[in-house]
């Protein structure tokens, strides 16, 4: 079906709703843009989806208009909120809208997934918390998480450092987290004209799918503090950038089989699961 709403353009010029930069608010006018994003997302119909920062409503008619059952949203800006009521009754209540603030909120209790469901997260996300929000996400306890898939947007040079592979100046953590933990790819390029105001810099959408972590025996916490003290120093070489650890450098490095003259960018990422395991084990050691 297509919706009988106005053009976006109208909506925001009907609700006053000029981008904050204060909410990290960069709208997406194209409604035929909007549903290529959602159709990234993947099939929709057994779906809940949840979007963060929908703002004047523009992705959230194209995941509804391409079939996604439910649509639970979170919003800060309450100017936006009428638009976003206007949406779930074109779509027969199909549109929830919760306002908050994303990085406090429990997700699945949120959205309340019944057994015939799944999750995605589909999401333009405002600039000023896109990163806190995907290491969020990815850095979950439980694993594998809630979630079915993200297709996230962010700044293209955050984009790039999640796919970055290693030996490049845009790998680091973020890039070990993800590519840990799952799939990873950019699946579209978002020229700054396509959003109102046009940002500084071009955006991409990622698409993440989840999986068994590369070894279940590594700690989240430990490859965490091990990719931190790498990257925190990442001109060092890892003998040098690794000696705040509680654990001597030289010897974690020999057991994880890493040449102690190697720099972070240089690890790949099954190497640094490795060490971390290591730094696991040699951690429980001197514990007993």
């Amino acid at each position: 079906m297509t919706d009988k709403l106005p053009p976006l353009r109208e909506v925001i010029k009907s609700h006053d709703l000029q981008a904050k930069k204060s909410f990290g608010q960069n709208f997406l006018l194209d409604l035929n843009l909007t549903g290529k994003i959602a159709r990234i997302a993947g099939d929709l119909s057994k779906s809940v989806v949840y979007e963060v920062g929908p703002g004047p409503g523009g992705l959230t008619r194209g995941l509804l208009e391409n079939g996604a059952k439910r649509v639970v949203a979170v919003e800060m800006d309450h100017r936006c909120i009428p638009a976003l009521e206007e949406v779930s009754s074109a779509y027969g209540g199909a549109l929830r809208v919760h306002r908050g603030d994303a990085l406090d909120i429990d997700e699945p209790d949120l959205l309340g997934i019944q057994a015939d469901e799944d999750a995605r997260i589909a999401s333009n996300l405002p600039y000023n918390v896109g990163t806190m929000l995907f290491v969020k996400w990815l850095t979950l306890d439980k694993w594998l998480p809630w979630y079915k898939s993200l297709t996230l947007m962010f700044q293209q040079e955050v984009a790039e450092r999640i796919v970055a592979a290693p030996g490049s100046k845009a790998y680091g953590r973020l890039s070990v987290l993800a590519q840990w933990r799952g799939r990873v790819r950019i699946a579209m390029r978002v020229p700054a004209a396509a959003f109102t105001p046009p940002p500084k810099v071009s955006s991409a959408i990622i698409h993440f799918v989840p999986t068994e972590p590369l070894d279940s025996r590594v700690a989240l916490a430990d490859l965490e503090k091990v990719v931190a003290q790498a990257f925190g120093q990442r001109r060092k070489m890892l003998r040098a950038s690794l000696k705040a650890l509680d654990v001597p450098a030289l010897e974690l490095l020999e057991a994880a089989g890493l040449e102690p003259t190697l720099r972070a960018e240089n690890i790949s990422v099954e190497g640094f699961v490795e060490l971390a395991r290591q730094y696991g084990l040699k951690r429980a050691e001197n514990k007993r």
